[in-house]
């Protein structure tokens, strides 16, 4: 039997809550251009921008996969409306990763930067949760939603709980001793996709029948 939504985003509020979320996503990289311009980065400031982008990238991936069982846990199904926006957000801050990784810590040097992710693991899960990401932003569209078909665009964009568990990792072999952030990332993309899994795909039979 459905759920009367007690929630509804549209008109005026749902471009508020629009604007809100934009706020929220660029927050982060606000904060940091504003580090950089004042040289508040630590004396380190390569390290420092690393692991800024990195942790903002991962933690906008697990709340991407967060939408779905949200909007069913709470009965505010308007939540997928934002779904897109922060899993470009994801990507964005992916790409400043993968740029800073790139550039200011290998200078562009692809012969090194290729040895460096055949050779070390963590970078081997990074650069390939990246990879991942980058058909799921092209497709990210609704006409590609069209071009490609609802189910095929479904299978596609699957990936990401890859990309997810690559993310995670990447994390988890990078760092040497304080494993609790990685663990704590597992664990919500863990039950994530146990949701997916156990509720969401019983679900989808049932309404089929």
């Amino acid at each position: 039997m459905p759920t009367t939504p007690w929630l509804k985003l549209s008109g005026a509020r749902l471009l508020v809550a629009k604007l809100f979320v934009w706020a929220l996503c660029l927050a982060p990289f606000l904060r940091l251009a504003w580090r950089i311009w004042h040289q508040d980065v630590t004396p380190n400031p390569v390290e420092f921008i690393t692991h800024f982008t990195g942790d903002w990238t991962i933690r906008f991936i697990v709340a991407t996969l967060a939408i779905t069982p949200l909007r069913k846990l709470l009965h505010i199904p308007d939540l997928i409306r934002f779904r897109r926006l922060i899993g470009l957000f994801a990507f964005f801050y992916a790409c400043l990763h993968f740029a800073t990784y790139l550039w200011l810590d290998h200078g562009f040097d692809m012969a090194a930067i290729l040895k460096d992710v055949a050779k070390r693991p963590y970078v081997t899960a990074g650069f390939t949760g990246f990879v991942l990401m980058i058909p799921l932003a092209i497709t990210s569209t609704t006409g590609w939603i069209r071009r490609l078909g609802g189910k095929r665009w479904q299978r596609l964009h699957r990936l990401i709980y890859v990309t997810a568990i690559a993310a995670v990792i990447h994390y988890y072999w990078l760092v040497k001793s304080d494993i609790r952030l990685p663990l704590l990332y597992g664990t919500l993309v863990a039950l994530e996709l146990i949701y997916r899994i156990a509720v969401l795909k019983p679900l989808s039979k049932l309404t089929k029948a």
